[in-house]
């Protein structure tokens, strides 16, 4: 489902996304969504609650991805237009910068990009509904609503601590 752009090159068959982003140290996957959980994603806003009836009715991915990967926790991120402070939210990601921790998102509504500048190569990422993408530590990256201006995804976490950003000057990024 996601678009790759790079350099004058569209991307976008999932298998063809997923060897791309494997060339990349990369982890892409698609997965569907639960039919039941649709009527919740195609709202907004999520209270409280309902996001916990997200994540419950997602809770067999996140066994999955414990048992195979070690993930320990979880979240569920909603954003859009009418989140407050949304602007400065999104100001902490979208320079370049990396993770002392991989960045797991699993796409359950909306869309977004990834920006990468990997060894001179630079290159987006447009993830859809489904996207599953797994940043390696110390990838360089930014991110970014789209024109959508909404997202829901759900982060996977090893250690919480690894998430926050380490910002990287763009000419640092092609030494």
């Amino acid at each position: 489902m996601a678009t790759i752009y790079h350099n004058e090159t569209k991307i976008e068959k999932d298998e063809l996304v997923a060897q791309f982003l494997a060339s990349k140290q990369i982890l892409f996957k698609t997965f569907a969504l639960p039919e039941t959980l649709h009527n919740l994603l195609k709202q907004e806003s999520l209270s409280d609650p309902e996001k916990d009836e997200v994540l419950l009715g997602l809770e067999y991915r996140f066994d999955q991805l414990k048992k195979e990967q070690g993930y320990r926790s979880r979240d569920l991120v909603v954003l859009h237009n009418k989140v407050p402070g949304i602007e400065e939210m999104l100001a902490k990601f979208d320079k370049l910068h990396y993770h002392t921790d991989e960045e797991v998102r699993y796409i359950i509504d909306g869309t977004g990009i990834f920006g990468f500048s990997i060894a001179r190569d630079k290159f987006e990422v447009h993830v859809k509904q489904g996207d599953f993408i797994s940043i390696p530590q110390n990838t360089h990256h930014w991110f970014a609503l789209d024109k959508s201006r909404r997202i829901k995804a759900v982060r996977y976490f090893k250690d919480n601590s690894g998430w926050t950003p380490v910002y990287v000057e763009e000419k640092l990024a092609q030494v």
